[in-house]
């Protein structure tokens, strides 16, 4: 079968206000707004193969994430790497963001953390196959 799937190109987040929204990811993840309307807007990590994130505006007030049921822990559909844990970690709190307690198992880690739609999103810096 040929390899017609290469990467992620676009994670889509869904939000109530849009320009609110562009604002605080493109701050608090260092984005690039590539383009932002009333209805959606495209912000860029401005890095080759690193997918970009689309927020779309709806009244739809499901909020990203899920339960496992097998350990009934809350889970993310975003991971975001940082190399600096721990001072992402504090950089988020001292923003009066609502982060998740920090996790640490040896030099690895992560933690979770919500916009102002209460999506809910993870940071780790763990760098997977690839990654690096």
């Amino acid at each position: 079968m040929p390899n017609y799937v290469t990467r992620i190109s676009t994670i889509e987040i869904p939000v109530s206000n849009v320009e609110k929204s562009a604002h605080w990811y493109a701050k608090t993840l260092n984005l690039f707004i590539e383009h932002q309307s009333d209805q959606d807007a495209m912000l860029s990590f401005n890095a080759k193969g690193i997918p970009s994130i689309y927020l779309v505006q709806t009244n739809d007030d499901r909020k990203i994430s899920f339960e496992n049921t097998n350990t009934n822990v809350t889970h993310s559909v975003v991971d975001f790497y940082t190399y600096n844990l721990e001072g992402f970690y504090q950089f988020l709190k001292d923003s009066g963001i609502e982060v998740g307690p920090l996790n640490v198992n040896g030099e690895f880690g992560g933690f979770g953390f919500k916009d102002p739609d209460g999506n809910l999103l993870s940071a780790t810096n763990i760098a997977h196959l690839g990654q690096e």
